[in-house]
């Protein structure tokens, strides 16, 4: 542990964050779920600027107000200047994003959003949890955006931490006699990301020597970097290519190979794809450089009943709906 301990590391890390990302900030918010990471990270957060925590009530489990409440209480005897429970609806965690963890999450970052009032939201995201997002990248092999993992500053969203590890934000919480809220869900086997930080990240460092979590973080890094470049580039082409709702197939073969997927991508999107895979992308692609007449590609939409087919006619890309 750094001799200057694990508080001094976490207000260090806020205030070059701060200063970094914030310097025309003159307040924030802080999403707080009662446990360690959050907590350790409001504690820091609240001597620096006017801070209002926002706390998430999920409805998952019996006691959760009473939870949402101790967390309010506790950024209150913290320094926030203001605390609010947020209550939400989790929604179908069968739902095209799939999943409980992604239906909760889905259902947070909406409640936070509609909270701030235009102020940055801190979030609590460590080193550990960057290599866990890794991890879970490059097991759904869905390219080097989600090997990237998380940005430290994605706005509104900010993630000081994201260099710190959790054994910090614990030992702060320590540090400062707080008793932090241990969610039960972070011990649950049943979710993909609990099983990766109780068993496969800790063999990693066995079988590796160590360091693997950091050698994680640092992938995710260098390859934000380059997705960074190659977005910057796509977003400059896509105005040169695009026919209204359509994209011009002959000028999108153009295009180098990786930034011709992102002008793709990025199309989707705007079109209300989600949860849009590496091998949906490179479907979409082969209409433009291997087209033989082949039918539509389908992806991912919040269509009920429908389903978002792209397909190419007269020489273009273009989207449409079809009943399921």
């Amino acid at each position: 542990m750094d001799r200057q301990g694990a508080v001094a590391q976490l207000r260090r890390a806020a205030e070059q964050f701060a200063t970094t990302f914030l310097a025309t900030s003159d307040r924030w918010c802080v999403g707080l779920s009662g446990g360690p990471d959050s907590l350790a990270l409001t504690a820091v957060a609240a001597p620096l600027l006017p801070t209002t925590a926002l706390i998430i009530d999920h409805g998952l489990q019996a006691d959760s107000a009473r939870i949402a409440e101790t967390a309010r209480v506790q950024a209150i005897s913290l320094g926030c200047k203001a605390a609010q429970v947020l209550r939400v609806q989790v929604g179908d965690p069968g739902g095209p994003a799939g999943g409980p963890e992604a239906a909760a999450r889905a259902a947070r970052y909406t409640a936070l959003d509609a909270a701030r009032r235009e102020a940055p939201v801190l979030l609590a995201h460590t080193l550990d949890d960057q290599a866990e997002t890794v991890l879970l990248g490059l097991g759904r092999g869905s390219g080097a955006r989600s090997i990237a993992g998380m940005r430290p500053h994605d706005p509104p969203w900010c993630r000081p931490l994201l260099g710190v590890r959790r054994s910090v934000t614990h030992a702060a919480c320590r540090e400062l006699g707080l008793s932090p809220w241990r969610d039960p869900h972070n011990t649950d086997r049943r979710f993909t990301r609990t099983r990766l930080r109780q068993e496969v990240l800790p063999l990693l460092e066995d079988v590796l020597g160590g360091g693997v979590a950091e050698a994680l973080a640092r992938t995710a890094r260098a390859l934000r970097e380059d997705t960074d470049l190659l977005d910057a580039s796509a977003a400059e082409a896509r105005p040169h290519v695009s026919t209204g709702s359509a994209l011009d197939a002959a000028a999108l073969a153009l295009l180098p190979d990786p930034v011709r997927r992102r002008v793709i991508r990025s199309w989707l999107l705007d079109g209300g794809a989600i949860g849009l895979t590496d091998k949906q992308i490179r479907a979409v692609d082969r209409l433009v450089t291997a087209w033989r007449g082949q039918g539509g590609v389908a992806v991912g939409s919040a269509l009920r009943g429908q389903r978002l087919v792209v397909g190419r006619s007269d020489g273009a890309l273009a989207l449409r709906r079809e009943p399921v």
